[in-house]
C-alpha cells in the first residue's frame, strides 16, 4: 500500500470509530482490517490507537497523524475534481449538515432526487440545531440561515427568507387582528425558545423605525414544529421564517399580519469552505438544490 492510501485507511478508521464498521465498509474481515492497522503501526514505529473492546482511542501520534493528514488527502481530493471538472460522473462521498425542520422538510427530497442522478455518489445528510464549523466537522455544506460569519466560507444564498407574522383566522375573529406592534400586548404570542436570551424579543421596522416588542403567551417550545401547529390550532400568533408557513399561508389557515412592517431577515444559505478549488460535486449540488428551491417557492 502507498503511504496516501495508508493515510487515507487511518482516516476513514479514525472517523468511524470501529474496525468492524470500516471492515464493513470496505468489504473486508475484521482480522484483515486489523493486521492492515497492525503494519501501518509497524510501518511508521509508533502506535496510532489505543485499542479496547469497546472503542478505539487516538494516541497522541495517532491525533498527529490523522490531523497532518486531512489537508493532503483534501488537497490530493480537490486536485483530482479539479482535472475531472468536464466528467459528468460524480463520485466521492458529500456530507451536507442542516437544520431540523428545513432539512426534512426541503433539503431531504432535493437530496433524494440528486441521489437518483449520481449513483456512485456517497451523501450523508446530517441535522443538527445549530449550524456547525466547517473547520472542525466532517461537513462539505452547511445550510444555514443567514450570511456566513467567517471570510474563509464561500456563502450561496438559496432562498429569500423574511419571517411572517401570523395566525389562523379562529384565532383572529376571537381576539381581534393586530393593526400595531403595540397590540401584540394584548395577544397570546407562541415563544419558539431557540436562539438564546433575548427569544421573546420580536423586531419590527416601519418607514425607516424600528421597534422591538417583549411578547408573551400561554405556549412556548423550543421546536418551530410545534410553535406552527398551536398557531394552526388557533391558541396564539407566531412569527416564523417565510419557508416554514408559506403552505399555509397560500391555503389560507394562516393569515399574514402587520404587512406594512418589515421583520429581520433569516435568508438561506449553503456554505462550504473557500478553497482553490472547490470539488465538483459541492458545486453542482449547491446548483442543483438552488434550482429546485427556486421552483418550489417561486416568488423568492
Amino acid at each position: 500500500m502507498s503511504a496516501i492510501d495508508d493515510l487515507s485507511f487511518f482516516q476513514r478508521v479514525a472517523s468511524r470509530g470501529s474496525l468492524t464498521a470500516v471492515a464493513r465498509e470496505l468489504g473486508l474481515s475484521l482480522p484483515a482490517v486489523s493486521k492492515r492497522l497492525t503494519q501501518l503501526e509497524r510501518r511508521l514505529g509508533v502506535q496510532l490507537l489505543q485499542r479496547t473492546t469497546r472503542r478505539l482511542d487516538l494516541t497522541p501520534e495517532g491525533a498527529l497523524y490523522l490531523e497532518g493528514g486531512r489537508p493532503i488527502l483534501q488537497e490530493i481530493e480537490e486536485l483530482e475534481s479539479a482535472v475531472g471538472n468536464r466528467q459528468p460522473i460524480l463520485r466521492g462521498r458529500l456530507r451536507i449538515n442542516a437544520s431540523f425542520g428545513f432539512g426534512r422538510r426541503h433539503v431531504t427530497p432535493v437530496l433524494s432526487a440528486f441521489a437518483g442522478l449520481h449513483p456512485e455518489l456517497e451523501l450523508s445528510l446530517e441535522l443538527t440545531s445549530q449550524p456547525v464549523s466547517l473547520f472542525d466537522e466532517a461537513i462539505d455544506i452547511d445550510i444555514r440561515l443567514g450570511e456566513p460569519p467567517d471570510s474563509r466560507l464561500i456563502g450561496h444564498r438559496l432562498l429569500d427568507n423574511p419571517r411572517i407574522l401570523c395566525a389562523a383566522p379562529a384565532y383572529l375573529e376571537r381576539a381581534g387582528t393586530p393593526r400595531e406592534v403595540a397590540d401584540l400586548a394584548a395577544h397570546n404570542c407562541i415563544v419558539l425558545r431557540q436562539y438564546g436570551s433575548d427569544y421573546a424579543i420580536w423586531r419590527f421596522c416601519k418607514d425607516g423605525r424600528e421597534q422591538a416588542h417583549k411578547v408573551s403567551g400561554r405556549f412556548s417550545s423550543n421546536d418551530g414544529e410545534v410553535a406552527v401547529r398551536l398557531a394552526l390550532d388557533g391558541h396564539g400568533l407566531i412569527l416564523r421564517s417565510r419557508w416554514d408557513v408559506q403552505e399555509h399561508l397560500a391555503s389560507g389557515r394562516l393569515v399574514p399580519l402587520l404587512t406594512d412592517h418589515q421583520t429581520p431577515r433569516a435568508d438561506i444559505h449553503a456554505v462550504y469552505q473557500q478553497r482553490r478549488h472547490v470539488p465538483q460535486r459541492i458545486v453542482v449540488f449547491v446548483r442543483y438544490l438552488a434550482r429546485a428551491l427556486a421552483e418550489r417557492f417561486p416568488d423568492a
